[in-house]
């Protein structure tokens, strides 16, 4: 990795932990200029950053379950092109809810698919796993899920971006500089 590539990681990894901070604080405390951080930014903002987005308190706006639904389908397929529309068909109905955060394809326990999702109840929930069945149900074998209490006082570290982004940054720093 070049100096000008790990400039650009150590860019991102503070984007990471705080993505609202300013070009010039950013320029201070990476020690480079604020022209460069700006030039830069730019450039990780097309390659790099899928988005920028806040991450809430869950249960302030409202949510009290996250699910992480693991799913089997069934193997119907016969043809690439019966493949193709199901999965079209797929991501269609996946696009569509919002209370989705995320879904695709995944591997182990007999699972090919998740999707994680949060509810504002237990019976949110049930209602959205009833829908799943409903409109896809003759793709799908198997639905399992595991519901996370976003209220719980137990759940002992938050979601965030800024861990990975800081065991990132040190991992960069003692291999670069």
């Amino acid at each position: 990795m070049s100096k000008g590539n790990q400039l650009d990681y150590t860019i991102l990894f503070e984007l990471m932990k705080n993505s609202k901070v300013s070009d010039r604080k950013l320029a201070k405390s990476i020690g480079v200029s604020q022209p460069t951080i700006t030039r830069r930014r730019a450039k990780i903002e097309k390659k790099l950053i899928d988005g920028y987005t806040a991450i809430p308190k869950w249960e302030d706006i409202g949510y009290k379950l996250m699910a992480i639904s693991l799913i089997k389908s069934k193997p119907i397929f016969s043809s690439e092109e019966q493949y193709l529309k199901s999965r079209k068909r797929g991501i269609d109905w996946l696009m569509k809810q919002h209370n989705v955060l995320m879904g695709g394809a995944c591997e182990g326990m007999g699972k090919n698919s998740f999707m994680i999702s949060v509810h504002r109840s237990y019976g949110e929930y049930d209602s959205f796993i009833h829908k799943v069945r409903l409109d896809m149900g003759d793709l799908l074998e198997d639905v399992d899920s595991i519901l996370i209490n976003l209220t719980a006082t137990e759940r002992l570290k938050p979601f965030h971006l800024k861990y990975l982004a800081e065991e990132n940054q040190s991992l960069s720093e003692s291999v670069f500089f």
